[in-house]
């Protein structure tokens, strides 16, 4: 659509790829939920006409908006090209979430309240990791894979942020435009390692916030053993790079 609301309001970057089973659920409720926020779809040409449904969506609802792209090119260039989208339009505050429902509307309106907050923190992270937060319904070698992977990259990368690989963030539009974003490479989720590294190496402020993070209950999950072995060594030559520098 061509009237977009933008200018010091809020967006909701939300990534798909056969998510027709879920996006006429996740919408809905995230819109309702939070009636202060616009969203935009980034499909990667859905065999299962995901795009056609928020196409539809969007022809009805103005705070819907649909990037569609030509080919499955990974979770990493579908946000940045959301972020440069959301930039041009004049967007303030720029979320990520997943559409799977594994992200739930009322942990990122606790989200938007830190970030409009006094501390006015560069990102906001629902963050699985810290007190409060936790997992629901996930097999136990899952969440064993993702606290690995979590402590694997805060080791490497000496962060101190919990939640390495969490999808459901706040990013504030200044922080997103002093990244080059031509340069953000990452295309699984190590995106997710990749953009916290950059936000921290400028000295942004980042802020975990718990979150309840639930097991989709609708089609099946994009992670697999190569995208695991992408993430650990995309960070292992990161946390290399860390340490010459160092030295």
């Amino acid at each position: 659509m061509d009237a977009v609301r933008g200018g010091a309001g809020i967006i909701v970057v939300m990534p798909t790829y056969q998510e027709a089973d879920n996006i006429g659920v996740t919408l809905p409720r995230l819109l309702a939920c939070c009636p202060e926020v616009d969203v935009l779809v980034v499909d990667d040409n859905s065999p299962d006409g995901t795009g056609a449904l928020a196409e539809d969506m969007s022809s009805r609802n103005p705070r819907v908006h649909v990037i569609h792209r030509h080919a499955r090119r990974g979770l990493g260039p579908a946000y940045v090209q959301g972020f440069r989208w959301s930039l041009e339009h004049g967007y303030d505050l720029i979320c990520e979430m997943d559409m799977d429902g594994s992200h739930r509307p009322q942990d990122l309106a606790r989200m938007l309240a830190v970030a409009r907050g006094e501390t006015h923190p560069g990102l906001v992270i629902g963050s699985r990791r810290v007190r409060g937060g936790r997992t629901q319904h996930w097999p136990w070698h899952r969440d064993l894979i993702s606290r690995a992977g979590s402590w694997y990259a805060r080791t490497a990368l000496g962060s101190s942020v919990r939640d390495m690989t969490a999808g459901l963030r706040v990013y504030r539009a200044d922080v997103l435009r002093r990244i080059d974003l031509g340069r953000v490479r990452s295309s699984g989720y190590v995106f997710q390692v990749d953009m916290l590294r950059r936000v921290q190496a400028m000295g942004v402020s980042v802020v975990e916030v718990p979150i309840v993070f639930v097991e989709r209950v609708r089609g099946s999950s994009k992670m697999d053993a190569g995208i695991v072995l992408e993430a650990m060594a995309q960070v292992t030559l990161w946390g290399l790079e860390r340490l010459t520098r160092r030295n």
